[in-house]
């Protein structure tokens, strides 16, 4: 219990680090070669804090609302999926919107030294939605011009919000039904399964 605490602990504190921009802290929360998958990047978690660092001027400051982890411990290895509320607040052609997307987080960790880092986390994208800060014609109109249909549903408006502001898709962004996030799961079990095993 000891252990899943830990687990669910560090990734509510990525979540603190990640939004107060407190960034050595929340390269501490990854081991060194860690990897990560999110709608926008796709890497290592070390250039994602650097991207992270100088991206926000452009596409807004992200708020992750990062609800209790359920977390499975075999020996020094676990995983954790988390429920994550992502809100953006950007100008969009002059017009203040506010983002909400719902996902959720599937992460790899490892014990080293008695402490607990993220080795691996993908985000899995379930739905989002996309409103004016204020009541504002323009914002239908610009809603209506924006073709947000061509991106698939579950990411629909987190994708338009990227792309508008000059930035780009990660190569593969999953969500549910997906072979690939099907893959990725199985994979983590295996690996999982692996400790136990000895």
């Amino acid at each position: 219990m000891n252990d899943k605490h830990a687990c669910a602990e560090l990734i509510q504190a990525w979540g603190l680090f990640r939004d107060q921009r407190r960034w050595a802290e929340l390269l501490a929360t990854f081991t060194p070669d860690g990897t990560i998958a999110v709608s926008w990047f796709r890497g290592r978690f070390t250039e994602f804090v650097e991207r992270c660092r100088t991206r926000e001027t452009q596409v807004g400051h992200a708020k992750h609302l990062i609800q209790p982890s359920v977390v499975r411990v075999s020996v020094e290895r676990a995983l954790a999926e988390t429920s994550v509320v992502i809100l953006v607040r950007q100008a969009i052609e002059g017009i203040a919107v506010d983002l909400t997307s719902h996902a959720r987080f599937l992460d790899r960790l490892v014990k080293n030294d008695r402490t607990w880092q993220l080795a691996e986390r993908a985000a899995v994208y379930e739905r989002d939605r996309l409103d004016p800060v204020e009541p504002s014609p323009a914002f239908a109109a610009l809603i209506q011009g924006a073709d947000c249909a061509r991106y698939p549903a579950p990411y629909r408006y987190m994708a338009y919000r990227i792309t508008v502001a000059g930035g780009a898709l990660a190569s593969s962004v999953l969500c549910d039904g997906m072979a690939e996030t099907d893959a990725l799961r199985a994979r983590y079990a295996t690996w999982l399964a692996e400790a136990a095993a000895g």
